[in-house]
């Protein structure tokens, strides 16, 4: 019964000796999200006691820490909080960004007159734990804001932007102008979920999904620099082909994290 072990070890030994490879190159690293290291101001942001205990909950699905490192958010950092909805992103940011940086949370007209209500993030920017926050209230093809931007950040909408009910929107003219807003070498982060490939702008509507090739070739033609994904929110055992409100995806949707840069020149 020893043999067969004795034999093993003889063969490893070889192979540990052996100056060339005998296996042909290495196999390819893992396809799954690899760890981020989060950075300390992010970190700090995420277990600060004000936001919600339903927005911590949801942290596990969103990883704001590995998406918020990955978009570079610093401290005194100018940032524009496009479309926030609830206000998850907007109260990590706020916190991440210190009382030396501000987050405008900008909310298109076009949704409040669809809401017929006041933004939701208006709350947040009235809490005094969050008084670096401002609430802009313009249309789309306007965006602007007060001082020149750091980041641009936009969390599962840009594919709304294309959507009846925005308009649509010219994106060619919100994302000219979203380039317009940023310093030299600001960024600007899209999220979105992924759609089939080659589809184009077919499922905006109905399954609230875009191409990613869509967004970056609209990005990219307003001057931005693709710089890189982050594939943390990525997920293959997504279709593609369901709505992402559907029970059986919702909160497990495939998303691309897109970074894009405003050239320092």
């Amino acid at each position: 019964m020893r043999k067969p072990l004795l034999s093993l070890v003889a063969v490893l030994g070889l192979a540990a000796c052996a100056t060339e490879p005998t296996m042909g190159p290495p196999p390819p690293p893992p396809s799954g999200p690899v760890a981020v290291s989060i950075a300390p101001n992010i970190a700090a942001a995420l277990s600060d006691p004000s936001r919600p205990a339903a927005d911590m909950i949801r942290d596990k699905d969103r990883h704001p820490g590995e998406v918020l490192t990955f978009a570079g958010v610093r401290q005194g950092a100018k940032v524009a909080d496009l479309i926030p909805g609830g206000g998850y992103f907007t109260r990590i940011l706020s916190k991440a960004v210190g009382p030396r940086g501000h987050v405008y949370a900008y909310v298109p007209d076009e949704l409040t007159k669809l809401a017929k209500r006041e933004p939701a993030v208006n709350a947040i920017a009235r809490d005094p734990a969050y008084s670096n926050v401002t609430v802009v209230l313009n249309t789309l093809p306007n965006f602007s804001t007060p001082e020149k931007l750091d980041l641009v950040f936009t969390a599962q909408n840009y594919h709304d932007m294309h959507d009846k009910f925005m308009g649509p929107a010219d994106l060619s003219v919100v994302n000219r102008q979203i380039f317009k807003a940023l310093k030299p070498g600001g960024v600007y982060l899209v999220i979105d979920h992924s759609a089939e490939a080659g589809s184009g702008l077919r499922d905006t509507e109905t399954l609230h999904r875009i191409d990613s090739a869509v967004v970056k070739s609209e990005v990219t033609a307003a001057g931005f620099i693709f710089e890189g994904e982050s594939k943390v929110l990525r997920d293959a055992a997504d279709s593609r082909k369901v709505g992402v409100f559907d029970p059986s995806i919702r909160g497990k949707t495939d998303q691309f994290v897109f970074k894009f840069r405003k050239p320092s020149r």
